[in-house]
């Protein structure tokens, strides 16, 4: 089975193999747990003798799995630009080119996401009305049907950047998860129109104006309680509330089994301390999410994932093109840019 060729119904999805901390080993077990699931085609993208030691028991013959030879990898840390130029063949790079090439319908990376930006950038391009490609989605769930984007790539932002997030999110609530008409909120130190700084009250007027479905300003506590299905936010302040939530059900996870161990049995303790962590690390459980406003599907997933995360962002890429997400989004940014222009 070659990269180009693949049964009908079945979606190709390339995976930066060396990327991420438990590389190679869990993204080949990630693969083989994904492709278990059916419909999907795994082109493993790495160097070829550490690839070919991970399979060495399996009989590629009669699974849907290619390898496909990379030089070089691009870590956490390193300018991915200068990176890129100086290993142009590196596995996240050859990964996307696959998506570029039509190879492979999406690609999979849990490694530097500066570096599937930039590559995504250059190889895939942005869709018209988006300046940088951007991350997003739930962060708590308790909340599971809020996105919150921007979660870290664009630190700095234009309030025109703010309403494509807001384009981005409503699009991804409504494909992902099912939300019909999702409320799009701005992230502010009050919910009264004018409160917030300059960025958040010049974003405020493009949002009243876009058509999507603008309920204001939400503070902090809304994001929690579900009360937006999408919250806007630049990636200095996204980034930090989603740490600060993984944080902060890592650290509740050891009080509580310290805490219940006298009133619960050592089992019932732990899974109280796991359910409290699950509640307020969704990306552990979701595996990874799509790098939006690229014109291809690109997941971008944790670094520290293990086999089993990788998996299910490998089915999520898979899902992502069945819904023909971006498509979809391609067609509302237009949608609501040309409204906001008129």
């Amino acid at each position: 089975m070659t990269s180009e060729q693949a049964p009908a119904g079945m979606v190709r999805v390339a995976i930066d193999a060396m990327g991420g901390d438990n590389a190679p080993a869990a993204m080949v077990q990630g693969a083989l747990e994904a492709i278990a699931g059916g419909g999907i085609v795994a082109l493993l993208v790495g160097d070829q003798t550490a690839l070919e030691q991970q399979v060495a028991h399996l009989d590629l013959s009669k699974l849907p799995i290619k390898i496909i030879p990379s030089d070089g990898v691009i870590k956490e840390g390193e300018n991915p630009v200068s990176a890129l130029r100086e290993k142009p063949k590196a596995s996240i790079s050859v990964a996307t080119q696959l998506v570029k090439l039509g190879h492979a319908d999406a690609a999979v990376t849990m490694g530097s996401t500066g570096a599937a930006m930039a590559v995504s950038m250059f190889a895939l391009g942005t869709l018209e009305g988006v300046e940088r490609p951007s991350l997003g989605g739930p962060i708590f769930s308790i909340a599971p049907k809020t996105v919150v984007i921007d979660l870290g790539t664009n630190v700095d932002c234009r309030p025109a950047q703010l309403l494509s997030f807001g384009v981005i999110g409503s699009v991804l609530a409504n494909k992902l998860f099912d939300v019909e008409n999702p409320r799009v909120a701005l992230l502010s130190v009050g919910a009264e129109e004018g409160k917030g700084n300059r960025q958040v009250k010049e974003a405020y007027d493009l949002l009243k104006q876009s058509g999507l479905n603008f309920i204001g300003n939400i503070e902090g506590f809304d994001v929690v309680a579900g009360n937006a299905e999408v919250v806007v936010c630049d990636g200095f302040v996204g980034n930090i509330l989603m740490k600060f939530s993984e944080g902060m059900g890592v650290v509740l996870e050891g009080w509580l089994l310290q805490s219940l161990e006298a009133h619960l049995s050592e089992e019932a303790a732990a899974d109280v301390a796991r359910e409290i962590r699950s509640l307020t690390n969704v990306v552990e459980g979701a595996g990874g999410g799509p790098l939006l406003g690229v014109d291809g599907a690109v997941i971008v997933g944790h670094g520290r994932a293990q086999a089993t995360e990788v998996a299910k962002a490998i089915r999520m890429a898979k899902y992502v093109v069945d819904i023909g997400f971006v498509a979809s989004l391609k067609e509302e940014l237009k949608r609501v840019h040309e409204r906001v222009s008129a």
